[in-house]
This record gives structure tokens, C-alpha cells and sequence, in this order.
């Protein structure tokens, strides 16, 4: 892959949901900057492995199973020791209140939101240990526009936020940040049901009249993994072209 400004080279970053979408295009762009990438989803991404070449190694991972996270520990070590997780993965089935049902509602939070603290589990020794190391939860502008039948999913989403911002205090003498970013509606596979109208008339509401693209939400996880971000943390992020308000 051509290279750029090589602001992680001698890291080694985890991405989950790496096969598409946000989460590929994240891991293309650590690889970029340098970084070895550990693209992990589902199924073992290989193409996105491929893609990126010798620097990147792809594993199966479900990030709802803590075995799953024990293995990619020890996995990782044929890599390196990983300094870098950014936690992309999400499961989003839209299910009004009066059909969501305690299955969904448990598969949306582990998915969403027990991820991140699994990873934190398995990789912040390790960080510790360099005094070093960068946590990104990917959450979901979501949290502040009212959209019906998301309440599951939006509750594992505010959840990462709190989550990082608990987390940031617990580790930041070792020199580790968490933050979080919040993307806007984007254009991958996920959102691909969603009728030309339902599109537009969310990005309507926006600054940036447009769809998002994953490679908009990258810029942001790069500066939070970088040593420029050293003295940020416990933030979230917003990357949605202005459509999120605060208030």
C-alpha cells in the first residue's frame, strides 16, 4: 500500500469489525501511518489483510465471547505486543420497544458495549507495561438525535462513552488514553437498506450535505491514536458532518 506520514510505525493496532466499512477503512489507514494491523471480525478478514500486505494479519474474532479475546491475546504476540484497540464492531437491529425482546437487547450490548471491556481485559497489561497505549470505541452520533426504535442500541452506544471515560481515569499514570468517537450516518454495507429518501432526509439535517463516507471517520481515530493526542482522553468525539447538537 502507499505510504504517508509514518505517525504509528512501531505500534501494532487491533481493529474489530475489519471486513468492511468503517472498521476496513480505519485499519487501511493505521497501516498507512504505518502501524501493523490486526484486522479481526467475524471471519477472519483477509482481504482487508491482503489489501494492506505483509503488515497486516487478520483473526476471527466474535467480540461478544471472552475466550474469543483471551485467544487473540495470545495470538497477537506473533505480531507484537498491541498498544493500539479500536473497538468498530456493532450490531444495530432497529426493534421498537413493544418488539424488542431480552435476546436482542443482550446480543446489542455485548456486541456494542462488553467488547470494549474485554479488550481492555486482554490488552491493557500489556499497554501497562509499555507505559503506552491508545483505546477508541466507536459509538454513534445517534445517542443525541431522536430516532425511534433504538433504544437497545443506543443504550450500548451512550454506554461506550461512559465506559471510556471510566477507563481514562483508571489507566491514564500509565500513559493510556480511551476516547470515543461518534460517526454519523455512512455509507457501508450496513446502512445500504436504507431507501434513498431515509438518507437524505438524515444528512438533510446536517452541516455537510452529504452521506458519510467511512473514510471520513478515520481522520479522527488517527489523531486519537497518535502521540499528538497524548493529553486527551475520556472524550467523545463527534464526525458527522454537523448534525448532532449538544443540549
Amino acid at each position: 500500500m502507499k505510504t504517508s506520514i509514518r505517525t504509528h510505525e512501531g505500534h501494532v493496532a487491533l481493529v474489530t469489525g475489519a471486513g468492511q466499512g468503517i472498521g476496513q477503512a480505519i485499519a487501511f489507514a493505521l497501516a498507512e501511518r504505518g502501524a501493523r494491523v490486526i484486522a479481526t471480525d467475524l471471519k477472519a478478514p483477509q482481504a482487508t489483510a491482503r489489501t494492506i500486505g505483509p503488515m497486516a494479519t487478520a483473526l476471527q474474532i466474535d467480540v461478544t465471547q471472552e475466550e474469543d479475546w483471551h485467544s487473540a491475546s495470545v495470538k497477537s504476540r506473533d505480531v507484537g505486543e498491541v498498544d493500539i484497540v479500536v473497538n468498530n464492531a456493532g450490531y444495530f437491529p432497529n426493534r421498537p420497544i413493544e418488539e424488542l425482546d431480552l435476546a436482542t437487547w443482550r446480543k446489542t450490548i455485548a456486541t456494542n458495549l462488553d467488547s470494549h471491556f474485554l479488550s481492555a481485559k486482554y490488552f491493557l497489561p500489556t499497554m501497562r507495561k509499555k507505559k503506552w497505549g491508545r483505546f477508541v470505541g466507536i459509538s454513534s452520533n445517534m445517542v443525541g438525535l431522536a430516532i425511534p426504535g433504538m433504544s437497545h442500541y443506543i443504550a450500548s452506544k451512550m454506554g461506550i462513552i461512559g465506559f471510556m471515560r471510566g477507563l481514562a481515569n483508571d489507566v491514564a499514570n500509565d500513559g493510556i488514553t480511551a476516547n470515543t468517537v461518534l460517526p454519523g450516518l455512512t455509507n457501508t454495507l450496513a446502512t445500504a437498506p436504507q431507501s434513498e429518501e431515509q438518507k437524505r432526509s438524515t444528512w438533510g439535517q446536517q452541516a455537510i450535505k452529504r452521506l458519510g463516507e467511512p473514510e471520513d471517520v478515520t481522520g479522527a481515530v488517527l489523531f486519537l491514536t497518535s502521540n499528538d493526542a497524548a493529553f486527551i482522553t475520556g472524550q467523545a468525539i463527534v464526525v458527522d458532518g454537523g448534525q448532532y447538537r449538544i443540549g
